[in-house]
């Protein structure tokens, strides 16, 4: 969802509007978005340097190859954050981002981003998390903040695993199964596979499927969807092969399949975990014309920036497409873009819009409960409880969303790209083609 921009007034106001009735009250000196609160920090409710304040934990891949992902989708909270504390606060708070990367070595690392939480669930200032970005980190995260009863906002986890019962969500927040504290602004898998192989078949006309999966938690389970609705509709799958993302050489894979005459290749994972190394690898086989197909673990920025599918795969990234879990034609498409850019002198990234929604989610419970809760203890259970009650509204730069009684978002729409790589000034880029709701019918 390559997103557009908007002026600073008229975000800050967006980020606050719909929650409740009650104005905020302007914050004393604002302390700088964006950093961490100290350990010996005063709980949330209390002075701190002259004003109260709470903090936004963050959780994102933000080093490495993931930073094509990670970097944008932090800017997107941290744009939502700078624009509430320069329209004064959110009831009478401050608003500070405590930032943590779960990449290690480069590549997204479930532990790491369980002990990432650990250490924002122990400050009694976070009142939520935003994050993570990949669905395997957010299996290791969830039963951490359920427990805690601490609010986690995902703008970019699709697995269905993590959210709904008949995939096994259950046995992810067992310690309190039906008190929900993890939320999304991202729709599930189930949607996005069966939407990738839709596009392969009806679109492309492809016929004969070879999908390769990186075994993890997002990727297996995006490419066994997308495997299951490609036969459903009358297409063959050649092969599907697991590829752990320690792989560095798929031309045994892609020489073993090519007898097999595939004409689309599509792969379950990230670019960090092979997307992007497969695709070179193909050309490099002689595979290069075939389509090269992903969901949005790949949709990722154009080329040039650090780890995107694009820069890695170079000039093999041609004739690819990928979707995204979220909508395309956001609200005020250009003012967010260019409030964006004037921020940050890039364009968005695939999920900075959906970042900035799910803080945008945090604020609005934080405007519709502050006036009641009594301790940090009881602003954190309360903004929890607040933004997880299906029959509250959120107005986003999603547009206007809730969460189902799972924590999954009532918006059901894949965007659809393909590569160009003509954009970007001669880089190579992803280009929007259009986009679909799905609405409940896929639930």
């Amino acid at each position: 969802m390559q997103s557009r921009r908007i002026g600073a007034i008229a975000v800050a106001a967006v980020v606050v509007a719909g929650a409740c009735s009650s104005a905020a009250t302007p914050a004393p000196s604002a302390a700088p978005a964006g950093s961490a609160a100290p350990a010996s920090a005063a709980p949330a409710g209390s002075a701190a340097t002259g004003s109260k304040y709470v903090t936004i934990g963050v959780d994102l891949p933000l080093s490495g190859g993931e930073f094509a992902n990670g970097d944008p989708t932090k800017k997107g909270i941290q744009l939502a954050v700078d624009q509430a504390n320069a329209n004064g606060g959110i009831a009478g708070y401050t608003i500070k981002l405590s930032v943590k990367d779960d990449a290690v070595n480069g590549v997204h690392n479930p532990q790491q981003g369980a002990t990432n939480v650990q250490t924002l669930v122990a400050d009694p200032t976070v009142i939520g998390i935003v994050g993570p970005f990949n669905s395997n980190v957010g299996a290791a995260e969830i039963p951490i903040t359920n427990q805690a009863g601490l609010l986690q906002c995902s703008p970019a986890n699709t697995n269905p695993g993590l959210t709904k019962p008949q995939y096994g969500a259950l046995d992810i927040r067992k310690a309190f199964p039906n008190r929900i504290n993890y939320i999304r602004v991202a729709t599930t898998d189930d949607i996005q596979g069966l939407a990738g192989a839709q596009f392969a078949y009806n679109d492309l006309g492809k016929r004969r499927a070879y999908i390769v999966d990186d075994t993890e938690t997002y990727g297996k389970g995006l490419a066994d969807v997308f495997e299951a609705q490609f036969k459903k509709l009358g297409g063959t799958v050649v092969k599907h092969d697991g590829a752990p993302s320690s792989t560095t050489d798929y031309t045994p894979l892609l020489t073993a399949v090519q007898s097999k005459n595939p004409d689309v290749v599509y792969f379950g994972g990230v670019t960090a975990t092979g997307g992007g190394l497969l695709r070179k690898q193909m050309a490099q086989v002689g595979m290069g014309s075939l389509a090269f197909g992903g969901g949005d673990g790949i949709v990722d920025g154009p080329g040039g920036v650090e780890g995107s599918f694009i820069t890695v795969a170079g000039a093999a990234a041609a004739n690819s497409f990928g979707t995204i879990a979220a909508t395309h034609d956001i609200p005020n498409a250009q003012a967010f873009s260019q409030a964006y850019q004037k921020a940050y002198g890039a364009a968005p990234g695939a999920y900075s819009a959906s970042a900035y929604a799910c803080t945008q989610v945090i604020l609005q419970a934080l405007q519709a409960v502050a006036a009641t809760a009594t301790s940090p203890t009881a602003l954190r259970e309360a903004v929890r409880a607040y933004a997880t009650d299906p029959t509250h509204k959120f107005n986003t730069q999603l547009g206007t969303i809730s969460f189902d009684q799972n924590g999954d978002t009532s918006q059901h729409i894949i965007s659809f790209y393909k590569t160009d790589m003509t954009a970007a000034g001669g880089k190579g880029d992803w280009v929007f083609v259009r986009q679909q709701d799905f609405g409940q019918s896929s639930q």
